[in-house]
């Protein structure tokens, strides 16, 4: 069997690729896992359900539509030894990266030792390249050894475990494996509550994008927020569930007739951590396998970048550190 599969983030790119006539099969991997549950020691169909669950709960798709989509891309990995390679097509940013790791874990348990596995990274967006620069870009693939897939099974334990700070200790290993990760690590991080105003960093670009107010339509607030990225990663439906729950709580007012979006006294006192974003909308969802709630709630120091356990005191207005003599042995 000579044939390839192709593993890609996103429909687009399977377009491009196809128009680049490049030959063999195109699996998508379609899930954006830096939002959601994560949990750690699930088999990839299990979390598939608790993934399926989320999307359809998240309104980006319905629910027998995510099962079926998964099902179908999971049956494709379990038939995997009928190719002879893989190529797997990744970009440098959150998203791509996470689906990667997913992807790496997965074939360090399963693999056919008569298959190859090869990956191409690239620090654009492939759906943007032309067919010239697909099929330079073939060229450049590497072949992935058991050195990969054991990194990347160590980084998404980290990523699936119940607290962030196996995670956060990664900046501080070798990824010479898989270099563009260590960016994604980061990034990741930073989409904790902060410890100024409890905005993740998405939602502290937007919120400052509307307060500069050259931009009113929220469709160039998205465009302008994430220009603000490194790499940008995220999918406008999570930009737009950000917006709805700024408008929800009083943050930004949208006016009916022309849409146009403002920020509110509410919104600027939030940037400035008058007042604590943490305070008016209870904290309830995960990253990766840290299930975030008022009673857990992680957050991350943009000065001293660093990430901890906090608890916010009503008495003095602020958060206060839970000091790491007090955590739970089972918090690493």
């Amino acid at each position: 069997m000579n044939k390839t599969l192709h593993i890609v983030s996103g429909i687009t790119v399977t377009n491009v690729m196809k128009q680049a006539k490049l030959t063999g099969d195109f699996l998508v991997w379609q899930d954006f896992l830096h939002e959601g549950p994560i949990p750690k020691n699930f088999s990839l169909q299990q979390l598939s359900k608790i993934r399926a669950h989320f999307l359809s709960e998240y309104n980006y798709v319905n629910l027998n539509k995510a099962l079926q989509i998964f099902e179908y891309r999971n049956s494709i990995l379990e038939k995997h030894k009928n190719y002879k390679e893989i190529i797997l097509w990744f970009e440098q940013d959150l998203y791509d990266q996470l689906q990667l790791l997913q992807i790496l874990d997965w074939f360090e348990a399963h693999l056919s030792k008569n298959v190859k596995i090869s990956l191409i990274v690239t620090d654009g967006h492939f759906a943007e390249h032309s067919f010239q620069e697909i099929q330079e870009a073939l060229q450049q693939k590497n072949t992935m050894t058991n050195k990969h897939f054991r990194l990347a099974k160590k980084i998404w334990l980290a990523l699936s475990h119940t607290t962030p700070l196996l995670w956060f200790e990664l900046l501080n290993q070798p990824m010479s494996e898989l270099p563009s990760i260590k960016n994604s690590i980061q990034r990741l991080l930073e989409e904790y509550p902060n410890t100024l105003n409890g905005l993740s960093r998405t939602a502290h670009q937007a919120l400052i994008t509307i307060l500069k107010g050259e931009k009113r339509q929220k469709q160039d607030i998205f465009i302008e927020s994430q220009k603000q990225e490194e790499e940008p990663y995220i999918a406008d439906i999570i930009f737009w569930k950000i917006l709805e729950d700024f408008a929800k709580y009083k943050l930004i007012t949208v006016n009916e007739n022309s849409n146009n979006i403002y920020i509110t006294d509410l919104g600027r006192d939030i940037l400035t951590g008058k007042k604590n974003w943490i305070t008016i909308k209870n904290t309830n969802h995960w990253i990766g396998g840290v299930h975030l709630s008022d009673d857990n709630l992680w957050c991350w120091d943009i000065q001293k970048k660093t990430i901890g356990k906090y608890y916010y005191s009503k008495t003095l207005s602020t958060l206060i550190p839970i000091k790491k003599s007090k955590l739970n042995l089972t918090d690493k």
